[in-house]
C-alpha cells in the first residue's frame, strides 16, 4: 500500500477477537494484533480508519439473547467500543460504528443471506433456522441506531476532545432510477430511496424514520422516545456511502396488499437489477440466475 502511495486504510476490528466473551475480559493478544497493525500503518504514513462492526459479533451474545434482536446489545456494543477508544484512539482518527448498517439489517434478518442468517418463510434466500423477516430487520436497525447514538455520545464526551478524531456511520446507497418515465415508477424510486437509505439516514439527520416507512410498515416499525430521538439525531461527524450498482425501480403497489410482508414488500416496488435472484420457493431455497457472478443479493420484492 505504501508503495502504491495510499495514505489511508479502512479496516474492521473484530469484536470476537478483542473480547471473545462479548463483555468483560479483553484478549491481550487481540489488543496486540491491532496495535501492531495500526503502528505498522502509521510507520508507513498510512492513516488507519476503523470500523467497529462489520457483520460479526461474539457467538456468546447470539446464544445468550439473540444479538441485535435484543436491546441488551446496545450496552454491550457501547462497552466494546469504549475498549477500542481506550486502546487505539490515540492513533485512530476516523471511527465508523457500523458498516453498511441498513444492508446488514435487511440482508441478515430478512433475506438471511449474511450472518447470523435469520429469516422466516416465505421470505429469505436461504433456509433459516430461526428469525422473523417481517419484524426483525426493523428491530435490528433500531437497536443499531440507539447503540450508535450511545457510542457517539460516549466518544464526544470522554474521548474526542483529547483524541481529536471523527466518528460516523457508513450506509449502502443503491443508484435507483425509474424503470420507465411513468409517474408511478418515478414515485417508486423516491420510495425506494426512503426505505433503503432514509431508513437509517433520516433518524441520524432528523431524529425519526421517513413518513412513508411509518405508513407502510405500521406497528412493525419501532418508534423513538423523545430522548432517543435526541440521542440519535446529529450523532455523526460524517456519513460514509458505499455504492456498487445502479438499479431500475418499478412500481409494485400490489405487494402492500399482502397480509404477510417483509422489508422488500413494504417498499411497494420491484428492483430490476442486472444481478438477479429468482423467487424463493415455499421451502425458502433460493436459486441464482445466470450473471456475472454466482451469488449477488438482489434487494427486491421477490414475492409477487
Amino acid at each position: 500500500m505504501a508503495g502504491m502511495g495510499l495514505d489511508s486504510y479502512r479496516f474492521s476490528i473484530s469484536w470476537s477477537r478483542l473480547i471473545p466473551g462479548g463483555r468483560g475480559a479483553v484478549n491481550p493478544k487481540g489488543v496486540q494484533y491491532y496495535n501492531n497493525l495500526i503502528n505498522e500503518l502509521i510507520s508507513h504514513g498510512i492513516q488507519p480508519q476503523v470500523s467497529l462492526y462489520n457483520y460479526d459479533h461474539p457467538q456468546v451474545l447470539e446464544d445468550e439473547y439473540g444479538g441485535w434482536v435484543s436491546r441488551k446489545m446496545v450496552g454491550d456494543f457501547r462497552d466494546y467500543a469504549e475498549v477500542c477508544f481506550r486502546e487505539f484512539g490515540d492513533r485512530v482518527g476516523h471511527w465508523t460504528t457500523v458498516n453498511e448498517a441498513n444492508i446488514f439489517a435487511s440482508g441478515s434478518y430478512d433475506q438471511g443471506m449474511a450472518p447470523p442468517h435469520r429469516c422466516s418463510p416465505p421470505f429469505g434466500i436461504t433456509s433459516c433456522a430461526q428469525g422473523n423477516s417481517s419484524t426483525e430487520p426493523y428491530l435490528v436497525l433500531h437497536h443499531i441506531l440507539l447503540a450508535h447514538g450511545s457510542i457517539v455520545q460516549l466518544y464526544r464526551h470522554h474521548y474526542q476532545g483529547k483524541q481529536r478524531g471523527v466518528i460516523g456511520m457508513t450506509l449502502y446507497a443503491f443508484g435507483f432510477v425509474p424503470y420507465t418515465n411513468s409517474t408511478a415508477d418515478v414515485a417508486a424510486v423516491k420510495r425506494a430511496k426512503e426505505f433503503f437509505l432514509g431508513w437509517a439516514a433520516n433518524p441520524l439527520v432528523y431524529g425519526d424514520y421517513p413518513e412513508v416507512m411509518k405508513r407502510n410498515v405500521g406497528s412493525r416499525l419501532p418508534s423513538f422516545t423523545s430522548e432517543e430521538s435526541k440521542l440519535v439525531k446529529g450523532s455523526f461527524d460524517f456519513l460514509g456511502l458505499i455504492h456498487y450498482m445502479q438499479m431500475p425501480v418499478r412500481d409494485n403497489p400490489s405487494s402492500l396488499n399482502l397480509e404477510l410482508r417483509d422489508f422488500n414488500a413494504d417498499v411497494g416496488a420491484q428492483m430490476m437489477g442486472d444481478f438477479m435472484l429468482v423467487p424463493c420457493d415455499a421451502g425458502g431455497s433460493g436459486r441464482h440466475s445466470a450473471g456475472l457472478q454466482d451469488a449477488v443479493w438482489k434487494p427486491s420484492s421477490l414475492h409477487p
